[in-house]
C-alpha cells in the first residue's frame, strides 16, 4: 500500500465515523447564517424608526420587560441596546426556566414583542449546530471530536484530490455535467471539496475554538509572537468584606452612562447581570450593531458602580484582536453581506461532502467483480 491509498483509507474511515455529525452542524450552520436577515424581515419588532433623542435608561426598559413577570430581579437581566434603528431587549430566565427575550422600544420603554427562545426556530437551530439537542458535557466531545476528524478529513482530501500528471490538472477543477450520475458524484466530492477547503477549515476551526478555549489562547499566544498577556484577560476580582456606599441610582444605568461616555461612537451596547453582588458586573460596547469583533469590555462594582477596570479594544495586542474576531469570522459576518454569503455556501458543501463521499464509497464496495477487476487492470 503507497502512501496516497494509506491516506484514502483514512480518509474513507474518519468520514464514516464523523459524516452523520458533520453534516448536521454544517446544514444548521448555513442556516443559522443568514438568521438577523431573516429575522428583520418576519419579526418586524426587532426595527424602529431612529430618533434625536436619547435612549431612555436600563432600568426604564427593565421595568417595562418585567412588568408581566413579578418576582424576576432586574440584577438578573441582560440589557442591549442595539444601535439607533434597532430595538432593545431584556433578556431574563422566568420562574419557569425559559429563556425569555423581550423587544422594546429604545426611545419610549414600549414593550414590542416577548419571545421564548426556548420554541424559537433559530434558537433551536443554534442548539442543534452547537450540541446537537444533547447535555452540553458530551456534546463539547461529540462535536468537538467530530469537527476535528472533519480538519483532518478536509486536509487528506486535498492530498487525494492533487492530480499525479499536468493533464489530469483541468479535469480535478470542472464537473463533468454529461457524464453517467456516479461520475458527477464523484466529481462533486473532489471538486466541490477543493474549491470549499480553505472555507471549510476556517470555518472548522474557528468552531473548535468555541468549543476549546484552550485552542483560542494558543492561536493568541503565536499571533502575540509567543508573549503573554495577562493583562487583556477580564479577571476582575473583588473584595466582599469591604464596605462600600450603595449605588444612589440604578447599577444598570451607572454602567450605561460610563459605557456611553468612554464609548461614544459604538452604536451596541450589552449590560450583564449583577446577580448576587459577589462578582464584578460587566459591559460591553461594540462599534457596530450585531458584529462582536470590534468591542470595548467594562467591569464596575455591583454595589456602589464604580468602574473598575477597562479594556479598549485600541489597547489590546493583535493576538487578542484576533480572539475576538473569532466569532464574526465563524459566520462570516466580518465581511458583512459577501462574508455571509461566503460562509453559506462553505457550509452547505461541507454538509454535501459525507453525503457524496458516502455514495462513492458504497458505489465502490457494491460495484459487480467484473468491473473491479477491469479497474485493478486498468
Amino acid at each position: 500500500m503507497n502512501v496516497k491509498q494509506a491516506v484514502g483509507k483514512v480518509h474513507l474511515w474518519l468520514g464514516l465515523a464523523s459524516g452523520l455529525v458533520v453534516f448536521i452542524v454544517s446544514i444548521t450552520g448555513a442556516i443559522f447564517t443568514f438568521q438577523d436577515d431573516i429575522r428583520d424581515i418576519i419579526e418586524p419588532w426587532r426595527k424602529v424608526e431612529a430618533q434625536a433623542a436619547a435612549p431612555v435608561l436600563p432600568s426604564h426598559l427593565q421595568a417595562a420587560a418585567l412588568a408581566q413577570d413579578p418576582g424576576i430581579s432586574a440584577k438578573d437581566t441582560w440589557v442591549t441596546y442595539f444601535g439607533p434603528e434597532r430595538s432593545a431587549t431584556v433578556f431574563f430566565t422566568d420562574r419557569a426556566g425559559n429563556p425569555i427575550q423581550v423587544y422594546l422600544n429604545p426611545y419610549t420603554g414600549q414593550v414590542l414583542g416577548k419571545q421564548n427562545l426556548r420554541t424559537h426556530f433559530f434558537s433551536i437551530i443554534q442548539e442543534i449546530h452547537m450540541h446537537l439537542l444533547l447535555p452540553e458535557a458530551i456534546a463539547k466531545w461529540v462535536v468537538g471530536i467530530s469537527i476535528s476528524i472533519f480538519v483532518v478529513m478536509l486536509l487528506t482530501g486535498l492530498v487525494l484530490w492533487w492530480p499525479k500528471r499536468k493533464q489530469e490538472r483541468k479535469q480535478r477543477f470542472t464537473i463533468k455535467w454529461g457524464a453517467r450520475w456516479r461520475r458527477v458524484n464523484y466529481d462533486l466530492h473532489n471538486v466541490l471539496g477543493f474549491y470549499a477547503a480553505s472555507i471549510g477549515l476556517v470555518l472548522a476551526l474557528s468552531g473548535l475554538f468555541m468549543i476549546y478555549p484552550w485552542m483560542l489562547e494558543s492561536i493568541r499566544y503565536v499571533v502575540d509572537g509567543g508573549k503573554a498577556a495577562p493583562a487583556e484577560i477580564m479577571t476582575t476580582k473583588l473584595d466582599t468584606l469591604q464596605t462600600v456606599p450603595t449605588a444612589t441610582q440604578p447599577l444598570a444605568d451607572i454602567v450605561y452612562l460610563n459605557a456611553r461616555r468612554l464609548s461614544p461612537t459604538h452604536e451596541m451596547i450589552l449590560i450583564g447581570p449583577a446577580g448576587a453582588g459577589k462578582d464584578p458586573a460587566y459591559c460591553w460596547t461594540y462599534r457596530k450593531a450585531l458584529h462582536y469583533y470590534h468591542r470595548d469590555e467594562y467591569a464596575f462594582h455591583p454595589v456602589s458602580g464604580q468602574l473598575l477596570e477597562i479594556r479598549f479594544h485600541a489597547k489590546k495586542s493583535n493576538g487578542t484582536k484576533f480572539s475576538d474576531m473569532n466569532y464574526d469570522l465563524h459566520t462570516g459576518q466580518i465581511l458583512g453581506l459577501g462574508g455571509k454569503i461566503v460562509a453559506f455556501l462553505g457550509s452547505l458543501i461541507s454538509a454535501s461532502l459525507p453525503i457524496t463521499g458516502t455514495v462513492i464509497w458504497w458505489g465502490r464496495r457494491n460495484k459487480p467483480k467484473k468491473q473491479k477487476k477491469q479497474a485493478q487492470l486498468a
